[in-house]
């Protein structure tokens, strides 16, 4: 495809993508699911090089959801040696390119190592501003807002925050995604037509695009292809159509 085709006036400042299909991209070749996961992670990286290029600031991910726990206890360690080897093999380039890394989510149920690599990680990266890369690890769009209220709670029971002070900034600022723009475009593979869970928030206005292609096939013209269906489209946040 050709960049040309894409306004590039008009690029999404904050992307979101549900990465799926790996296990059945696995299945389909006759290859372990974590076969999948592992080719996954590969195209991750690709298109988060491809994001940067095209000229997106902020580009979120989702590894591993609260409710991935549920899967079986082989699959959740091979997930969390995929995070643990990405956070050590790639760190280094990331940094080098001028990329952010934040890791979104909670950190209960994470062990002591996996929380050292992500503090480390996030610590070396924190003042990069090329480009933004968040994980969504242990993360779920409810969990999110639960946190969030437990922690407006805890001010307004220690006297810091009157109830009638909480509105939709301070509630934003509340959230794992605390100082990143709302997304604007979410992209999801594998042709399922949800968002599961997925910054619920944060997606109150943010365009959808639902493909067919599994995660481990997805490319750059996906990519491009899935911003341009975003420029076509008429935002209107409530307001009457400008068109």
């Amino acid at each position: 495809m050709e960049e040309k085709v894409v306004d590039k006036n008009a690029i999404p400042r904050h992307v979101a993508i549900i990465m799926d299909g790996n296990g059945r991209w696995a299945k389909a070749r006759g290859m372990p699911r974590m076969m999948g996961h592992r080719k996954g992670v590969e195209v991750a990286k690709e298109i988060t090089r491809a994001a940067a290029d095209i000229g997106i600031e902020y580009l979120t991910i989702w590894a591993f959801s609260t409710e991935n726990w549920r899967r079986p206890p082989e699959e959740i360690s091979g997930l969390m040696g995929l995070l643990h080897h990405t956070l050590k093999a790639d760190l280094t380039e990331f940094h080098e390119n001028g990329v952010r890394l934040r890791v979104l989510g909670s950190r209960k149920n994470l062990d002591q190592k996996t929380l050292e690599l992500i503090d480390h990680a996030v610590k070396l990266t924190q003042n990069n501003t090329r480009f933004n890369l968040n994980i969504a690890f242990n993360y779920g769009g409810r969990d999110d807002i639960i946190q969030a209220a437990r922690t407006l709670a805890k001010k307004v029971q220690e006297g810091a925050l009157q109830p009638d002070e909480i509105n939709e900034d301070l509630f934003s600022e509340s959230l794992y995604t605390c100082g990143i723009p709302d997304p604007e475009l979410l992209i999801r593979t594998s042709n399922e037509l949800r968002i599961s869970n997925y910054i619920l928030w944060q997606m109150a206005y943010t365009e959808m695009v639902f493909i067919e292609t599994y995660w481990p096939d997805f490319t750059k013209d996906d990519l491009l292809k899935a911003i341009i269906d975003y420029q076509q489209r008429d935002r209107r946040f409530g307001k009457v159509s400008s068109k």
